[in-house]
């Protein structure tokens, strides 16, 4: 069994009962877990899987496949700021599909776990702008290795990406400020 912090990216069905979560951890990278049961009202998990969690979560490693099997979580940080608004919660979104699409399952880059953990915190308590856009997007580009000088970051990721989330495109119109 193995035990580590991560960052709760996506919840998928898996089954009636059971999800397939896909977290972010800063030793292992990238992992998805099987939380059996999840769905049942009496689960051991209830209250403790959703979007943006940081949690403490106990793991069994699976020999055969990428899915491995979730055994406890235990509730660090909610980011419950970030549910307060639909936009802090669309970008938060959106760093975190970033983050998806950036990293491998099962290879560990400590500095896109802490640029997530640092974005999550910061929407916890500052509305969303498009600095903060911006500026995670530069910071991925530049950990990640594909950017340099003669380029803007987002062209760089996805290029290097194959593509940037569509949100993008709604995001920076609304994070825009309007000319008074």
């Amino acid at each position: 069994m193995e035990t580590t912090a991560a960052i709760l990216l996506r919840k998928t069905r898996l089954s009636d009962t059971s999800l397939i979560i896909t977290w972010c951890t800063e030793i292992h990278g990238k992992i998805k877990t099987v939380a059996r049961g999840a769905r049942r009202s009496k689960s051991a998990f209830s209250g403790k899987l959703d979007l943006f969690f940081m949690a403490d979560i106990q793991w069994v490693r699976s020999r055969k496949s990428e899915l491995h099997i979730l055994r406890e979580v235990v509730l660090r940080e909610p980011h419950e700021g970030i549910r307060k608004d639909y936009r802090r919660v669309q970008l938060a979104s959106y760093f975190v599909e970033l983050i998806d699409l950036a990293t491998e399952p099962d290879h560990a880059v400590p500095e896109l776990y802490d640029l997530l953990l640092r974005a999550l915190a910061y929407l916890n308590t500052t509305p969303p702008t498009r600095r903060a856009l911006l500026h995670f997007e530069s910071e991925l580009a530049r950990l990640t290795g594909v950017w340099d000088a003669s380029s803007a970051p987002a062209d760089a990721l996805a290029q290097t990406l194959g593509r940037l989330p569509l949100a993008r495109v709604e995001l920076i119109s609304q994070l825009t400020p309007k000319p008074q």
